[in-house]
């Protein structure tokens, strides 16, 4: 079944949630009793597309994922990532796409996200030491197996996908994007298009900066990934929040929330860019879900165009240890 077959049949709107947001990168892990009610509430309101990985809080996101939806796994699409874990005995993050460790990471997963299967399977980074294909082959097993509905692939340049998808289709690519990321205009939309792949956006409100949640670069704890990410500095997040004014006086014509207006813009570039927002707020969830139906005029989508591109934003995404541990096209490569 491919993956747009399964959000029809789970009645999915186009906007799905990220969970990372519960357990990882953003300060501290939310308690488990408000992740629960968190993830319970975004299922009422009408979310179906359901984003965890074996990375997030160290396996504590898929944890509590699978207690929160364990009784409307028949309702939902489930997605997983392997390939990228907290090694406990180093005390640090690995990337390892060998087959055998996708095997017994997707084995755990099931585990924890008290399953027999994921709708979909995604390689959560390329492993440099390994081919693609092998990775991809490894996948194709367990999609033979009845493990994993659907493969995708995450952070991937198009060249990987067109490598990729010669050893088994890819159902779904994961990758920032949104009006201050478009990196996937570069050329992996492209890519994506010519195999029928959705291109899942992630951050596609650029970690909160979109939806006007970080104003001061103070204000992020020691232990939010975005203070190590160079738009989020001292130097230049002020640059930034000025054109993010510019999307707020658009936002504030048509009555609506920026963060709203910026899932529209990214609902807008085809029906196969699908937005999983994530967040800790149920308010904000409700907020976002409510862009399902928003829909943009051609000028007001010529206008956000203008906004926030790559040289109008201060800082690169990420820095320059994160860079090595992505595949995507970079605007200025040659």
């Amino acid at each position: 079944m491919s993956l747009f077959s399964r959000l029809k049949e789970v009645a999915s709107p186009t906007i799905g949630l990220g969970c990372m947001n519960l357990s990882h990168g953003y300060g501290n892990p939310v308690p488990e009793p408000e992740a629960l009610r968190a993830l319970e509430e975004a299922f009422e309101m009408g979310y179906r597309h359901f984003d965890t990985a074996t990375l997030y809080g160290a396996t504590a996101n898929e944890r509590v994922v699978g207690k929160a939806l364990a009784g409307k796994r028949d309702r939902i699409l489930l997605a997983s990532k392997c390939g990228m874990a907290m090694d406990p005995e180093l005390g640090r993050k690995v990337i390892d796409g060998r087959p055998e460790t996708i095997r017994r990471q997707c084995e755990a997963s099931l585990t924890r996200l008290q399953t027999d299967h994921l709708d979909l399977y995604y390689l959560h980074r390329l492993d440099r030491n390994v081919p693609i294909e092998e990775s991809v082959g490894a996948l194709g097993r367990l999609v033979e197996e009845g493990k994993i509905g659907a493969i995708g692939l995450s952070e991937i340049s198009a060249a990987t996908l067109r490598r990729a998808r010669t050893e088994h289709p890819i159902a779904a690519v994961q990758s920032e994007y949104s009006l201050w990321t478009r990196n996937p205009e570069i050329a992996l939309l492209d890519a994506c298009r010519e195999a029928d792949t959705a291109l899942v956006a992630f951050s596609p409100l650029g970690r909160g900066f979109l939806a006007g949640a970080v104003t001061d670069a103070t204000q992020l704890t020691e232990n939010d990934v975005r203070r190590g990410m160079p738009r989020f500095s001292a130097e230049n997040l002020p640059q930034n929040l000025r054109q993010l004014e510019k999307l707020q006086a658009i936002a504030r014509e048509r009555g609506v929330a920026t963060g709203q207006l910026a899932l529209a813009w990214l609902k807008a570039q085809g029906n196969d860019v699908l937005p999983i927002p994530g967040t800790r707020s149920i308010a904000h969830m409700r907020e976002n879900l409510a862009a399902e139906d928003l829909r943009l005029d051609a000028d007001t989508i010529a206008r956000l165009n203008a906004l926030l591109t790559p040289d109008q934003v201060a800082g690169a995404r990420y820095s320059e240890a994160l860079q090595k541990e992505i595949d995507t096209e970079e605007f200025g490569q040659k």
